[in-house]
């Protein structure tokens, strides 16, 4: 009887062990372009909490102003110089969301109500969750002699986070 518990509960504990194994993609990158990207979602994290905050005080101009500038014109945005690094899948759910941020502003601006405008920013939040559920992020050490970014494939890998 004692034998046959020891499998199980081997058996349950391997389970378990494997299912908290992170089966997420890696982008594989250099510490600046992780400083990049991490700095890019701490301004969208940092505008949706604006945005929240704008909602909450009934006011459409602060909502499409915040939204706006985390829209396709968002100051350092990476899409365009990290294109060559980023998977497509990943390109195409960040250029989505700052599309979505422009419709937020749009609407607000021409005064959709508030449940309207949190239905949107639900949806898109939902973009940056899909993102962080498909993708992890692994630090790459430059080998010896290789400075240039465009080798950021021959790099081995460093560290994990996120």
């Amino acid at each position: 009887m004692k034998k046959i518990f020891t499998v199980v509960l081997g058996f349950i504990m391997t389970v378990a062990m494997a299912e908290g194994v992170d089966q997420r993609q890696i982008l594989l990158m250099n510490e600046m372009q992780r400083n990049h990207l991490l700095g890019e979602m701490r301004m969208l994290l940092t505008g949706i909490g604006a945005i929240l905050e704008a909602l909450a005080q009934d006011d459409r101009a602060a909502v499409a102003r915040h939204a706006r500038s985390l829209g396709m014109n968002m100051p350092h945005k990476m899409e365009g110089h990290m294109d060559n690094i980023l998977p497509e899948q990943f390109m195409q759910l960040g250029m989505a969301m700052h599309k979505e941020f422009d419709r937020i502003a749009q609407d607000a601006q021409s005064e959709k109500d508030t449940k309207h405008l949190l239905q949107q920013l639900s949806e898109t939040l939902g973009r940056c969750t899909a993102c962080h559920a498909t993708y992890q992020i692994s630090v790459a050490k430059q080998l010896a002699g290789q400075g240039s970014q465009k080798n950021h494939g021959k790099h081995e890998a460093h560290s994990h986070t996120h």
